[in-house]
């Protein structure tokens, strides 16, 4: 078997050390995968005699063609003076398959490292806007060149020392080489990169792009930038959501006959037990609730708590009204990663099993980590006695607010249903949430239903009934 097959064969985890043959009796030796793509790409850390240098392997079909546009993107960086690691070598694998050799910047972060050390990245943060500020300016000093990077996110800009490179070449692409991109050809662009911060960010795009039209001072349009921004990040959310259901990097998806199964692929380890057999965890333990159609259990682990959730079919006549439809597992787990991806907060979900037979769901199951909060109905009292401190309102007033900026209804806005945890407010039970498509009357329902649910867990003359009369948004619109 060539190394070009045994590559393509050897799933997300191939053996190291791995040796890589460069010819004249050369050869690089790879320590560490960085990024695997089964079958097709694995990016590695290797050692060429006494350096350490960035691997890219091509395995897939294309191999050819993909190791060409890499080079490609690399030069006309180079061309136009935008720093990205030195090629050193490129070459075929024997099978087919070809490799890339570039230096490896020792020390060096990517922004996507920094901003997620950062100690705030609420909107406005100095810290945050610094960080954010870099990267624009890159991108504006690339866009003044004509240059595009098609994959625009922090993870693609390493910083080493007080240098920015720009890496991941093969989604670079030249549209007018030496000349300014097109405002609208810009805009596009930009929307990616916007695209990718929380929509609380919104407001300061403007101030952001300070640093970007100082290094390519171009006319945008604020209102065409932010529709574009808002349409990204619905595609950018509506990609995620699909690979929560399909086997990928992120998620592990087992699919037969008799079940279907996904889980966080870092965490599928952890929950082998539970993904084997899921209701054994049920017998001889304590409930947290055990109602006709649910049937919830804490799961006590060593990496942290977890709680399970059964969805009991509790008659003939239930099951005729289900079977033909996601289970409500399969809509909470999507509802949870929902709400994951616009920074709401929910108990992390891990997994998600569904009793089938052919298409015909039965019972089903989820599993998310537990969390230790208080719920609302208990941590404010049940009389309202008192209206929240600084923290509390922050956390009530921002929570409502990403709901209703996102177009988000929860459908159950009961007190218990939110608990307070280390400063925040979670969304728990998402059986019933909702994310509408517009601004249109049922969404305006749907969030005046929820907000007057909200409040109606207290008396309607306590000070907390009366604080959130006042301040929750009393329109969706």
């Amino acid at each position: 078997m060539t190394l070009t097959a045994e590559l393509q064969q050897s799933g997300r985890e191939p053996a190291l050390p791995l040796r890589l043959p460069l010819g004249e009796g050369t050869e690089l030796c790879v320590e560490q995968w960085l990024r695997v793509l089964p079958g097709k790409r694995l990016v590695a850390r290797a050692r060429q005699g006494e350096r350490t240098v960035l691997l890219k392997l091509f395995v897939a079909a294309g191999a050819a063609r993909h190791s060409q546009r890499e080079l490609a993107g690399v030069e006309v960086l180079r061309e136009q003076g935008v720093r990205t690691p030195v090629l050193l070598a490129e070459g075929e694998i024997e099978g087919g398959g070809r490799y890339l050799i570039s230096e490896f910047l020792v020390d060096a972060n990517s922004l996507q490292q920094r901003w997620d050390a950062l100690a705030s990245r609420q909107p406005g943060d100095p810290q945050a806007m610094a960080l954010l500020g870099q990267a624009l300016a890159l991108i504006g000093d690339m866009h003044s060149k004509g240059l595009v990077q098609t994959d625009l996110h922090l993870g693609n800009f390493l910083l080493q020392a007080d240098q920015l490179y720009v890496i991941d070449g093969d989604a670079v692409e030249a549209q007018t080489p030496g000349q300014p991109l097109t405002a609208e050809a810009a805009q596009q662009n930009l929307a990616i990169f916007f695209a990718q911060l929380p929509s609380e960010w919104d407001e300061l795009t403007e101030l952001l792009l300070i640093d970007y039209l100082q290094h390519n001072p171009i006319a945008l349009n604020p209102d065409t930038l932010a529709a574009s921004i808002e349409k990204v990040r619905h595609r950018r959310q509506e990609d995620y959501l699909g690979k929560s259901l399909r086997d990928c990097t992120l998620f592990s998806v087992k699919r037969t006959w008799w079940r279907f199964a996904a889980s966080v692929r870092t965490q599928t380890q952890r929950l082998s037990a539970l993904l084997s057999d899921p209701n054994q965890c049920f017998i001889g333990q304590s409930l947290l609730k055990d109602g006709g159609s649910s049937t919830v259990v804490k799961v006590e682990s060593e990496q942290g708590d977890l709680v399970v959730k059964r969805y009991n079919i509790k008659s003939l006549g239930h099951w005729l009204s289900r079977f033909w439809r996601p289970s409500r597992a399969w809509h909470s787990w999507l509802a949870a990663h929902r709400l994951q991806f616009l920074g709401i907060s929910t108990p992390a979900p891990l997994a998600m099993i569904e009793r089938r037979f052919g298409p015909l769901r039965r019972q089903a199951w989820l599993i998310t980590e537990f969390c230790a909060g208080e719920n609302l109905l208990e941590y404010f009292g049940e009389e309202g006695g008192r209206e929240p401190n600084e923290e509390e309102a922050a956390a009530l007033l921002g929570l409502f607010e990403r709901l209703r900026r996102s177009r988000i209804s929860h459908g159950d806005c009961k007190a218990t249903n939110l608990l307070w945890h280390a400063g925040n407010v979670v969304l728990i039970d998402l059986d019933a949430m909702q994310q509408h498509d517009s601004n249109g009357s049922t969404w305006i329902k749907a969030w005046e239903t929820d907000r007057a649910r909200f409040i109606r867990n207290w008396p309607t003359d306590s000070l907390l009934a009366q604080w959130l009369e006042d301040r929750l948004p009393g329109s969706a619109v």
